[in-house]
Parts: structure tokens; C-alpha cells; sequence
């Protein structure tokens, strides 16, 4: 897998049937290791291990429905009182981040209504955060700390 733009870490690889897998340490199950699941566990081991978020406050593969559809989130983090708090989006490293992703996951938030929009694709962060009284995005230079938010 390529190399990104966050810390290393010990992924636990196992080939399944054939099928080369990574485990999900949210879910905690063996995932095919596709190029955006490498950015996702990467992405999830940075905000544990480095930023101090709970492994017991994020959830993966979320499910919402959006005008009669059903939709899902990659990540969310939520608050200590399980209120979602901030939405993240992966794309492989191949994938460019454009206007389109960003239109992606705020359709999502006229669900959730988060304080926090983050992608990534592995080598590119993107954190923004939501003033609604303004009605505007503020983004962010780093990505906060737990505590920060």
C-alpha cells in the first residue's frame, strides 16, 4: 500500500479466503484492504494514538437516510454524551479532493448537523469547522485535539 501523509502504524494484515484484509479496530472485524481503508484505519490510529480520541466515541460504515435514501458516513466522532460531533470522509490517495467531496459530506451533515467536516485522502487533510449562526465554514490550519473540540 502507499505510503501517506500520516503516522505510521501497526496494521493487522491477514489474507482471508484469498482476500487480502485489514482489522477495523472500530468495528473490530477484518475489512477488505482497499486503497480507502488503508486511509481509514491510518486517519483512525492518527486520532487515537496521536490526537486523543476515544476508539469508544467513533463508529465506522455509519448509516443515515438522506431524502428517502439511505446513505453512509465513513466516520463519525461523537461527543461523551453520543451526539455526533464531527463527520469524516476518505478518499484513496488516488482520489483528488474536489468541490464534489466537499458537497458529498455536507449532504450528510443536513443530517447529522456536526461542529466538525474532515477528509482525507491519505495525503491531504482538510478540517473545517462549522459556524451556524454565520452560515459559513472556518477551516482549519490542524486538525484539533479531542480536547480542542
Amino acid at each position: 500500500m502507499e505510503q501517506l501523509n500520516l503516522p505510521p502504524f501497526e496494521a493487522n494484515i491477514k489474507k482471508i479466503n484469498g482476500m487480502v484484509k485489514i482489522m477495523d479496530v472500530l468495528r473490530k472485524k477484518f475489512v477488505a484492504l482497499t486503497p480507502e481503508e488503508w486511509v481509514r484505519q491510518h486517519f483512525i490510529h492518527y486520532l487515537i494514538e496521536h490526537k486523543g480520541y476515544s476508539s469508544t466515541l467513533m463508529a465506522n460504515e455509519v448509516s443515515l437516510s438522506l431524502n428517502g435514501m439511505s446513505r453512509r458516513c465513513d466516520s463519525v466522532l461523537y461527543n461523551r454524551d453520543m451526539t455526533p460531533l464531527m463527520i469524516i470522509e476518505y478518499k484513496a490517495p488516488s482520489i483528488e479532493i474536489t468541490q464534489k467531496v466537499f458537497n458529498q459530506i455536507s449532504r450528510y451533515n443536513i443530517v447529522l448537523q456536526v461542529k466538525y467536516l474532515v477528509i482525507s485522502n491519505g495525503l491531504k487533510h482538510y478540517c473545517c469547522k462549522l459556524d451556524y449562526e454565520k452560515g459559513q465554514y472556518i477551516f482549519l490550519e490542524n486538525l484539533p485535539s479531542y480536547d480542542q473540540l
